[in-house]
């Protein structure tokens, strides 16, 4: 029986301004298991950063349960919730956030230099299709390839869990194809449970299962019996 990374229960997640309560997650029940590619999609609004934010340890919610494997994550401090974050979660954001006086060599290695386990800088840019310009500046890049640099940045410490929000928002359709076949490789080569956000209703074909969200709940799931490769997409 494939092990859950994920167990959410009751997970709920309310913004209070002024005398107006807006629940942004609403009693979310959710499993994720290991090894998993699960794609969320829903409108602005929906619930679907604010449940990415938590399962990464960078927002906690109002009330429910969330396990990171046999962890609970709501029960830790601070200082636990960044060592978790540190040693268990990548993220891929729809902007780079790459150092512009660094190589894509020297952007991965910060972040290999703390983890406790890392890939080699040379042998995560390879993984995402990058090993002959890995001496380049981020100014020398296309935008997909700074994307790809995010994700080897993102995957060089072996995180349980990539975390991938809008990761081809900025990005053309064959741009945006290279990067999805770039976390489809990751997962695949690596056993990386891949959550990824998107408002590109195509890209859940690539998906194990798609969670569709509305009104801070996950109002559908899907489950895909055969998993589409990146480049059978149409945009």
């Amino acid at each position: 029986m494939t092990q859950s990374v994920f167990t959410a229960t009751a997970l709920t997640k309310t913004y209070v301004s002024g005398e107006v309560a807006v629940h942004a997650l609403n009693n979310v029940d959710l499993e994720i298991a290991e090894r998993e590619v699960v794609v969320l999609l829903g409108p602005s609004g929906s619930g679907k950063t604010t449940l990415l934010n938590i399962m990464g340890g960078l927002d906690r919610p109002t009330s429910g349960r969330l396990f990171f494997r046999d962890i609970d994550l709501t029960d830790l401090e601070d200082r636990e919730l960044t060592k978790y974050r540190r040693d268990h979660v990548g993220f891929v954001f729809q902007f780079y956030n790459l150092v512009p006086s660094l190589t894509a060599y020297e952007n991965v290695a910060l972040v290999t230099e703390v983890a406790k386990n890392p890939m080699r800088p040379a042998d995560a840019l390879a993984l995402v299709g990058l090993e002959e310009r890995m001496h380049h500046f981020p100014a020398q890049l296309s935008g997909g390839e700074q994307q790809r640099v995010a994700i080897a940045r993102a995957i060089a410490k072996r995180p349980a869990v990539l975390l991938c929000d809008e990761p081809t928002g900025a990005l053309d359709s064959k741009t945006g194809i290279r990067v999805i076949e770039a976390l489809l490789g990751v997962n695949r080569q690596l056993g990386t449970t891949t959550i990824i956000i998107t408002h590109n209703a195509s890209i859940q074909q690539v998906a194990d299962r798609v969670l569709f969200f509305a009104d801070g709940r996950i109002s559908r799931i899907q489950r895909n019996e055969t998993r589409r490769e990146a480049a059978e997409l149409s945009w």
